[in-house]
């Protein structure tokens, strides 16, 4: 702003070449250096809490709100999310600028930075999932295979472990030496026995937490309410979406706790600095346990208001069917396990701040 401040000094074209300048420097970059990624992804972080682990979603219904985001939601903007590969899902759907996972577990961070070294390693959808699970790469599939006919031609591939062994030197590798990330020994073996896991259980067993979740290829093959396959390997269009943010540092996960004072703050004063609002904040169903704290769930609330947002800045929400019957929160019928909601965050923040919302509950009587 100082060189602004001077440009009465000099020439007209002088001028509009410093506020071109200063203008890009505002905006969000293209691509964040290794050293910028690392950066961010430890001075934003918070301490790690205890939460229930999970290495996949447990949302069958993530897909059925996507129809509404791309509706709502300009692509090229800034997504905030929670949790594993769901948020591939929602990124690939809605083609942010960039994305910020945050989670309050630290294992969600490493499972992440597993995940882009696995983008950046595969050639396309087959060979991501082959390094995935470790199943040698049928002959059948190719770019134009279906997502169906991609996970039916894995069905019958038994795990290996010498491609296991190969492709976690390949990921630690990418990591440690190509991009210089300073990670424990324990946290190498925390990611060993992430990659180690989807190895074991492979596509057609491995699910999220509890009995009536959906395999990972179950949730792969899914589909939104109007019959359309919306998942991050739905295409080769999806997945080379978000393997080129991955790529270029821009999908940057984090360890924050929704309630904490830092990361979400952090995200905040980034995006401010670089002249960015808040398009997507998928919170899935991290409210409930927030309001079973009280306090929490203000802080939570005190946070989201201090982020760069606009009109159509948008809360992605997910509660169970057990968990809304035992609320008593009307949902409308349907035969998945999980409900999906799209609602402003603007008009929600008002009804908060005017009394409105007292109870989780409520947040869903807005939808």
């Amino acid at each position: 702003m100082r060189r602004i401040r001077q440009c009465s000094l000099g020439t007209i074209a002088t001028c509009l070449i410093m506020l071109a300048s200063v203008l890009r420097a505002a905006e969000i970059p293209t691509t964040l250096t290794d050293q910028e990624f690392w950066r961010i992804i430890t001075e934003f972080s918070e301490t790690g809490g205890s939460f229930q682990p999970q290495l996949m979603t447990n949302e069958d219904s993530l897909q059925t709100v996507i129809p509404t985001l791309k509706q709502k939601i300009r692509s090229g903007g800034v997504y905030l999310g929670v949790g594993t590969e769901q948020n591939f899902t929602y990124i690939s759907a809605l083609q942010p600028r960039i994305a910020f996972v945050l989670d309050i577990r630290r294992d969600n961070m490493l499972e992440h930075l597993m995940y882009k070294a696995l983008f950046e390693l595969s050639s396309d959808r087959a060979g991501f999932v082959s390094r995935l699970f470790s199943r040698r790469r049928p002959a059948a599939v190719d770019g134009q295979s279906s997502v169906a006919a991609l996970f039916e031609n894995y069905r019958a591939v038994e795990a290996d472990s010498e491609l296991y062994e190969e492709d976690l030197r390949a990921v630690l590798d990418t990591l440690l030496v190509k991009h210089k990330m300073q990670l424990s020994d324990s946290d190498k073996t925390q990611i060993a026995s992430f990659l180690n896991a989807f190895r074991l259980a492979g596509p057609f067993v491995l699910k999220g937490t509890g009995d009536k979740n959906l395999s990972y290829a179950q949730s792969m093959t899914g589909n939104d309410l109007a019959g359309r396959n919306q998942s991050y390997l739905a295409s080769e269009e999806s997945f080379k979406f978000v393997q080129e943010l991955e790529r270029r540092n821009l999908i940057v996960p984090l360890v924050g706790d929704f309630a904490g004072s830092k990361a979400i703050a952090s995200v905040g004063r980034y995006l401010r600095d670089h002249d960015a609002t808040v398009d997507v904040f998928y919170v899935s169903n991290v409210e409930r346990y927030l309001w079973e704290q009280g306090e929490q769930a203000r802080q939570f609330y005190s946070n989201v208001d201090s982020l760069p947002l606009n009109a159509s800045s948008t809360f992605v929400r997910s509660v169970t069917v057990d968990i809304s019957r035992r609320l008593g929160i009307a949902i409308p019928p349907g035969p998945a396990n999980w409900r999906s909601f799209a609602s402003s965050v603007t008009d929600f923040l008002k009804a908060l701040h005017e009394g409105r919302i007292q109870s989780y509950g409520q947040i869903f009587e807005m939808q």
